[in-house]
């Protein structure tokens, strides 16, 4: 498993302690090795506690972090994979079809990046062209043509940015994602499980229900972009991560997402069978609380829980006069 920056630290002293361990003769009793043990917990805790927001961007983007393929793996008890947009082409940076998760028929969309070079490549890194949000978007038309609630996985870079996905309608797509998911009659959850990144992560984003993952981010822009956007500076990374507010706790605190999921400590890939726990109760719970709400208390709901993110103030002619 691949080793971030911060961790370090920790691999050492669990390799120095694996070596102890190890020897013929063991150089320390069991009680000294049990205390060796304890203060690499300690290690661990403190250096977890201690993230930075440019640490946790490279945890949500560590290459064994769960995909969308995995949760579609390890929680549908049955899926079906439907693919094109039916006007271009199928884009597999966008995974849909129908599934059943805990008994529940669902219809899932999700941004796919890619295991290893040759599924990246082939996903294009999880940034999708227009006609991957034109096949989301068809899913999802029949996913409330059958009265089925959708579930999104959220986890890109970025909407493709070439000439051919513009030549295309990029902007154009995803605005009347955006436009339909608003409208669509019947329950969204959305899930952050990676990256969420500007409009191509709005594009699947319109939920009823937002979740985040712990080490998630949500953002209008990268880190890297904005360093280099507003600092002319592509070494600002950290600072622009910090100022962003692009993590679950902020996120909650302005009410941009509805929830926060635990992940275990280090992140998810740590251990993926306890994401996929918490997050098919977050499935289950969510769509129980949905399901008692009639088609027009949900469209009403929605409406209201986007119409109301964001603030602003209002100042008279007098005022401005005054402070300047």
């Amino acid at each position: 498993m691949s080793m971030l920056p911060h961790e370090r630290q920790i691999a050492e002293y669990e390799k120095a302690l694996e070596q102890l361990k190890s020897q013929a003769s063991p150089l320390l009793s069991q009680q000294e090795v049990e205390s060796l043990e304890s203060k690499l917990t300690q290690l661990k805790q403190k250096v977890y506690a201690e993230l930075t927001p440019w640490e946790r961007v490279a945890i949500c983007r560590h290459p064994a972090r769960p995909r969308t393929v995995d949760y579609i793996k390890a929680l549908c008890e049955e899926f079906t994979e439907l693919h094109g947009d039916r006007l271009f082409a199928d884009d597999s940076s966008i995974v849909a079809g129908f599934a059943k998760i805990g008994g529940v028929r669902c219809m899932v969309v999700g941004h796919e990046k890619g295991k290893d070079t040759e599924t990246r490549l082939q996903r294009n890194f999880g940034m999708p062209h227009p006609e991957g949000y034109r096949k989301a978007m068809r899913c999802m038309r029949l996913a409330a043509k059958f009265h089925l609630p959708v579930v999104c996985f959220v986890d890109t870079p970025g909407a493709y940015h070439g000439l051919a996905a513009e030549e295309r309608g990029q902007g154009w797509a995803i605005a009347q994602n955006l436009w339909e998911m608003s409208a669509l009659s019947t329950p969204i959850v959305v899930l952050l499980i990676g990256e969420g990144c500007s409009g191509g992560a709005l594009g699947i984003g319109i939920g009823d229900i937002v979740g985040m993952l712990q080490h998630s981010y949500y953002s209008v822009i990268s880190p890297e972009a904005c360093s280099s956007i507003l600092f002319k500076d592509a070494t600002k990374n950290a600072e622009a991560a910090k100022i962003l507010k692009m993590h679950a706790e902020d996120l909650l605190s302005l009410g941009v997402i509805d929830a926060i999921l635990k992940e275990p400590m280090g992140g998810a890939h740590h251990d993926t069978a306890a994401v996929y726990e918490v997050v098919r109760t977050f499935l289950l719970d969510s769509w129980a609380k949905l399901e008692e709400l009639s088609t027009q208390q949900l469209l009403t709901r929605r409406y209201e829980k986007f119409r109301s993110l964001g603030a602003w103030t209002t100042a008279t002619q007098e005022s401005v006069a005054i402070t300047s």
